[in-house]
């Protein structure tokens, strides 16, 4: 009998990545390009990489994939996704027809929040929320466990909320792609972090000038930590989770987990904030690791 392995495939924008897990030891890991815009294309990558991979390991496995939209729960089709190509089509029948098994699709931002859930930083809490800063700003909450699924398979969402406790201070209107203004996806993420800083400098480029001392970038970084802490306490004061982990590039930036926490207590509903605000163990890994995490 051949060994069963768990298959975990991150599609993004640029990429298409696979994990091989058995167990919890990665035992492969690969990628290719995404056939940028080409739907049928991007179909024929997984498959190679699935196939592949069980012709080198010598067995097969699950198929999770990790998506940057998510499933509809009324109609199966992908929708919410920035990488529009998948927008309206049936990924998950369209796989299974492929490779002849179910599969198990998830957003992104869930599958990063499985990850650290599973085996990763939040390990053993009992309650997760996992933040994805980078390009978006995303989420995903894991219970006992379990991915919290709602009936509009949008759980963790919460770039899409309007800034909390919004002051002039925070700067003027911003028009997010979804239609609605100042989404907190507009102030946090490396690109709207970087607009709204108006100096002429990628998100990296602050983050590093912070670092090194520079005045104007570091009053960027504090006003961007005040501006994250609001965004997690709404989501403390409703979701009261045991651990909040981040991913994503702006993860990286080590001030965040010294200055945040001190300015949760002011907006949080508890005279003492016990939620632990944590980095990722698994970086960059993590999607693409809890995406094999979709089948127990």
């Amino acid at each position: 009998m051949r060994a069963q392995f768990r298959f975990g495939i991150d599609l993004g924008g640029t990429k298409t990545e696979i994990i091989a897990l058995e167990g919890s030891t990665e035992r492969l890991r690969r990628r290719l390009p995404t056939p940028p815009g080409n739907y049928a294309a991007c179909l024929q990558t997984i498959a190679q990489l699935v196939r592949e991979a069980e012709h080198d390991l010598g067995g097969n496995g699950s198929v999770g994939i990790g998506i940057p939209g998510t499933r509809s729960p009324d109609h199966g089709r992908i929708k919410n996704a920035n990488s529009v190509c998948l927008i309206g089509q049936d990924l998950q029948g369209d796989l299974e027809q492929l490779l002849q098994r179910p599969i198990r699709l998830a957003n992104d931002a869930d599958c990063f929040a499985l990850s650290e859930a599973s085996d990763g930083a939040g390990a053993g809490a009992d309650s997760v929320f996992g933040v994805i800063l980078g390009t978006g700003v995303g989420g995903g909450v894991v219970i006992h466990g379990r991915l919290l699924a709602g009936p509009n398979a949008i759980a963790g969402e919460w770039g899409h909320n309007a800034l909390p406790w919004r002051s002039p201070a925070d700067g003027p209107a911003r028009r997010c792609y979804c239609g609605l203004d100042d989404c907190i996806e507009t102030f946090l993420s490396g690109p709207g972090w970087a607009a709204r800083s108006a100096l002429d400098l990628t998100a990296e480029q602050l983050a590093r000038a912070a670092q090194a001392g520079e005045p104007a970038s570091q009053q960027a970084l504090q006003r961007y930590c005040e501006q994250l802490a609001r965004s997690l306490a709404s989501v403390i004061n409703i979701l009261d989770p045991q651990v909040i982990v981040l991913g994503g590039g702006l993860s990286n930036i080590q001030a965040l987990y010294q200055q945040v926490p001190p300015l949760l207590v002011r907006h949080v509903f508890s005279d003492q904030v016990n939620t632990r605000l944590l980095p990722a163990r698994h970086g960059d890994s993590s999607g693409v690791r809890g995406a094999a995490w979709l089948w127990p």
